[in-house]
Parts: C-alpha cells; sequence; structure tokens
C-alpha cells in the first residue's frame, strides 16, 4: 500500500494537507494556503520534488530536536516534518517521504 495526501481546512478557513505514510503516519505537514487550489499545487509539488535530494534541508531546532523541510526548485518551503529525536530518525522520514510522496492517492476532506 502506499502513502496518500489527505486535504484539509482549518478552522480559520485556511487550506493545508498531511501526507501520510503506507503505515497510516503523518511524514509531512504542508504550510497554510488561503486558496484549496494553491494547496492542490502544494501537494503537485511535493509530488514532483519530493524524489529529489537536493529538495531537503536538513535542521536541527533551537531545543535540540531534528527536523526536515522540502522545498521546492524556486527554494519554497512546501512541506515540513515532525520534530525527530535523532538524525538517523530524521533521515528515515526523508526517506518515508521520499517513498511516499509521489503518491497520487489525494482524499479531499476541505
Amino acid at each position: 500500500m502506499a502513502g496518500s495526501y489527505v486535504l484539509k481546512k482549518s478552522v480559520d478557513g485556511q487550506f493545508y494537507f498531511l501526507l501520510y505514510s503506507s503505515n497510516g503516519e503523518v511524514v509531512l505537514n504542508s504550510e497554510m494556503y488561503v486558496a484549496k487550489a494553491s494547496a492542490e499545487n502544494g501537494i503537485a509539488s511535493v509530488q514532483s520534488n519530493s524524489t529529489q535530494d537536493d529538495r531537503y534541508s536538513r535542521n536541527q531546532a533551537s531545543n535540540g530536536k531534528f527536523y526536515f523541510n522540502l522545498k521546492a526548485a524556486n527554494h519554497q518551503v512546501i512541506g515540513s516534518s515532525q520534530m525527530y529525536s535523532t538524525t538517523s530518525a530524521r533521515d528515515a522520514g526523508i526517506d518515508a517521504v521520499k517513498k511516499n510522496g509521489p503518491s497520487t492517492d489525494v482524499k479531499d476532506e476541505a
């Protein structure tokens, strides 16, 4: 079973999406978008950029936790990970996005 995207609408009316891995865990969170079409474009951007290693920035937060951002060709962040306690866990998260990002399974819950 491949991963999937879920498109959602926040309480303030903005749109966002989550990328789930095949085991049902969230592996990527999007930014907030004013328009639903922009969120859909964000999904398309993750689908096309997620397999390219140079699109990931590997970061450490001020609290010592590790995370990553997925960026589009224009260097705009299109998705962010959760916080991880180790770099190896963060790198496994990147691998999960690389594997599940190309999925065309999109559930519209917006």
